[in-house]
């Protein structure tokens, strides 16, 4: 089956439900080149973590449901139709493998040390990093599951390392989806995991192309950004790249969940990135929805499954 014939048939499911269309999303070019990869980077939002009192408290209980939730995830993959799909939060891994695989995807895993997800009931196991890719278009060299450490110790956060070929002309690149510690107060943890990742990829990678996808959960202005900005592997943020501004989005994420003071908090903040270096041109991103667009409740809603947009690009080999 075509992704496209599976979105038809997706969309049946959605008008049964009565579900709205998704947020209006597309590629705005960069330049005129013919695209050979196009990626995609989503937190994704593990169900298990969807849910209670203190999440999305003005997120109607019913667009958070599974049953819902699917159909808006499968939706927006398929709309956009990635070569490399990379996710984070990712509690469904087994049912998003038997969603891909008849369309041509395989993909690989890598699980928390210690899932949150296991701490919540009816949870549908533990969360992790995922990538899955066409295999048409791809083959898969070698994949790493890489623990991230702090000052040699391990914490719980993981990083999935996959070096992938390029069936048409044989270029070989390494894709790194990383998912680095939540909260503030988390600074320096994210800045020391960041670190490790970059050093791994460093002698990993060594000259070949780097694409790294990840929910940093960190803003412009954190040291992890930074250090990825400055490394002497180079990186290019691909939206910053492309927006006339030379700046990141606005937001990659827009919540309101209910405070400890008994207030409504609301963030809105960029924190997802896609990082390309090497002989990698970048021929489109995907927009992001306006403000007004979202609605006042933010998100997950009913029109979008995620409290992170997912980010989206298009790269062709120099």
């Amino acid at each position: 089956m075509s992704i496209q014939a599976a979105l038809e048939d997706l969309h049946k499911d959605v008008k049964k439900r009565s579900l709205p269309d998704l947020l209006d999303r597309d590629f705005v070019n960069v330049s005129g080149c013919e695209s050979e990869v196009t990626v995609m980077q989503w937190n994704v939002l593990a169900q298990a973590l969807s849910g209670g009192d203190d999440n999305f408290v003005l997120c109607p209980p019913e667009a958070l449901s599974w049953e819902n939730r699917q159909l808006r995830i499968l939706e927006e993959i398929y709309r956009i139709s990635p070569s490399i799909l990379c996710m984070q939060e990712v509690d469904c891994f087994s049912f998003l493998e038997k969603k891909l695989k008849p369309l041509g995807y395989d993909g690989r895993w890598v699980q928390k040390p210690h899932s949150p997800c296991m701490e919540m009931e009816g949870n549908m196991g533990p969360d992790g990093c995922a990538l899955f890719y066409l295999k048409d278009k791809l083959q898969m060299m070698d994949t790493q599951h890489v623990n991230l450490k702090e000052n040699g110790k391990a914490t719980n956060q993981t990083a999935l390392v996959c070096k992938l070929k390029v069936k048409d002309n044989g270029h070989m690149l390494y894709v790194a989806v990383v998912h680095l510690k939540a909260k503030s107060g988390f600074e320096n943890l994210r800045h020391k995991q960041g670190k490790y990742l970059l050093d791994y990829l460093m002698k990993e990678a060594r000259s070949e192309p780097i694409i790294v996808c990840g929910d940093f959960n960190a803003s412009p202005k954190e040291p992890v950004y930074q250090d990825f900005t400055n490394s002497d592997l180079e990186l290019r943020s691909v939206y910053k790249t492309a927006l006339s501004e030379k700046t990141e989005p606005k937001y990659t994420t827009w919540k309101i969940r209910a405070g400890t003071d008994g207030k409504n908090t609301e963030s809105c903040k960029t924190i997802d990135y896609i990082w390309i270096r090497g002989n990698l041109k970048l021929t489109a991103i995907l927009s992001i929805p306006e403000d007004a667009s979202i609605g006042p409740d933010r998100l997950p809603s009913y029109k979008y499954p995620s409290d992170h947009f997912a980010l989206a690009c298009k790269l062709v080999f120099a």
